[in-house]
């Protein structure tokens, strides 16, 4: 696994910058004389973060570095977290559980990190959690969409460790089932990858789709892949009991769903149905990687889709920072990783303690009190040290964390034109 490590810059001209600067010097010594990893409570606070850099889901995760250190930069340049820096760790969970598990691991033994973003694949949340939980270290996922989770929390399986800035797909199955009733779509089909995030969508949009009185044809024999797959050369079903689709719902992962829409196109499977997508390809260079036919038309035109609707009182200025710093779009889960982050530093200077446990006890306080509702990081921090509750309006949206972790959204519908590009063409409820 690779493993980043980066800190926020402090700003040398005010007095606590003095005395965070103090505090790292007398970490530095501590930890050179002691050899050893000194505590949270004694170096700061410190966040991991649990990325896809590489494997299927890299072309969503690899612009998250720089998002989180957004956040804690931001966060370190108006005094820190309980009036020490914030440090962050950046660990690559490769798109796969197994590595996901073992990176959880090691930031939370190795590391002794208090809270984590991430994961981004609900497979590897799902491998994670557990790590978290035992350890009582807040996991707060960016991108990890399975209804399971919820269900999990329900039953007290998080201990309360456990949130997400985006909607579970109870929603976006809403939301699909709707996009395609309103395209006039009574029949689909329906292709999933097989893990957390493919199986769970299936589920709710087959439910979702069937009480708006649609059919799926392949309801009692989906098409699904191994998200380890790199060949789809057999035969891809689509199609069920002699029934053909209008419309056939995608719910993939960017590099392996190339694979498999390039294989069907190639099976001709494609010619006469309607592609509908999610937000796991909402990435902009999708379109160019499952190509093109040989007359140079994009595979995927005409395409249409959901993704969570981003409509923060914070988004303007996270994206004018985001630009002005980097010079490149805000992508997909840009805005609910930045308030993923800046949750965990929140409800630490909340508790007043930068553990886990700390974390925890004030998370839903400042994600959805009754304090006062501020947009500003900075201002956050401020009231905050002055004792007063905030309610946390952020990037993504208001996330306003329920009891089990979750926030509500509606979606924005998108559609791949002629030219490959992803154009929002409306909003969709998922009610």
């Amino acid at each position: 696994m690779r493993k980043y490590r980066a800190k926020g810059i402090i700003s040398k001209g005010q007095q606590q910058a003095i005395a965070l600067a103090i505090t790292l010097l007398a970490s530095a010594i501590l930890t050179g004389s002691c050899g050893k990893t000194i505590t949270t409570e004694e170096a700061g606070l410190k966040i991991g973060a649990l990325i896809p850099l590489t494997g299927d889901l890299s072309s969503l995760g690899q612009p998250m570095p720089k998002v989180i250190s957004l956040a804690v930069d931001t966060v370190n340049q108006c005094g820190g977290v309980n009036s020490q820096p914030v440090t962050v760790v950046v660990e690559d969970s490769q798109t796969n559980p197994g590595v996901g598990a073992a990176a959880m691991t090691n930031l939370v033994k190795i590391e002794q990190v208090a809270g984590v973003v991430g994961g981004f694949a609900s497979s590897v949340s799902t491998a994670a959690l557990p790590v978290a939980v035992r350890h009582q270290v807040m996991l707060i996922s960016p991108a990890s969409t399975s209804p399971s989770f919820t269900q999990q929390a329900q039953q007290g399986e998080f201990a309360g460790y456990w949130a997400r800035t985006v909607p579970p797909d109870t929603y976006q199955a809403g939301a699909l089932a709707k996009l395609a009733i309103e395209k006039g779509f009574k029949l689909v089909s329906i292709v999933a990858i097989d893990n957390d995030y493919g199986l769970g969508l299936e589920k709710q949009f087959i439910e979702a789709f069937e009480q708006l009185g649609g059919t799926v044809v392949n309801k009692y024999q989906p098409s699904r892949y191994d998200p380890q797959a790199t060949t789809f050369d057999n035969q891809v079903l689509l199609y069920s009991f002699g029934n053909t689709p209008e419309a056939l719902v995608a719910v993939l992962y960017p590099q392996t769903g190339a694979l498999w829409l390039k294989a069907a196109h190639e099976q001709d499977l494609l010619e006469q149905v309607s592609l509908i997508l999610t937000d796991g390809v909402y990435s902009p260079n999708f379109p160019e990687q499952v190509g093109k036919t040989d007359g140079g038309k994009f595979l995927l035109a005409g395409a249409i889709g959901t993704v969570p609707q981003v409509n923060g009182k914070g988004l303007a200025n996270f994206t004018k920072v985001w630009q002005e710093q980097t010079g490149q779009e805000v992508r997909v889960f840009a805005p609910h990783a930045y308030d993923a982050a800046v949750l965990l530093m929140l409800a630490a200077e909340a508790a007043g303690v930068n553990t886990g446990a700390g974390i925890k006890s004030k998370i839903r306080e400042v994600s959805g009190g009754t304090g006062k509702k501020v947009t500003d990081v900075c201002e956050a921090m401020e009231l905050l040290r002055r004792g007063k509750k905030i309610n946390y309006q952020g990037a993504s949206g208001n996330v306003d964390l329920d009891e089990y972790g979750d926030v509500a959204s509606n979606y924005d519908t998108w559609a791949v034109e002629a030219d490959g590009r992803l154009k929002v063409t409306g909003q969709i409820s998922p009610d």
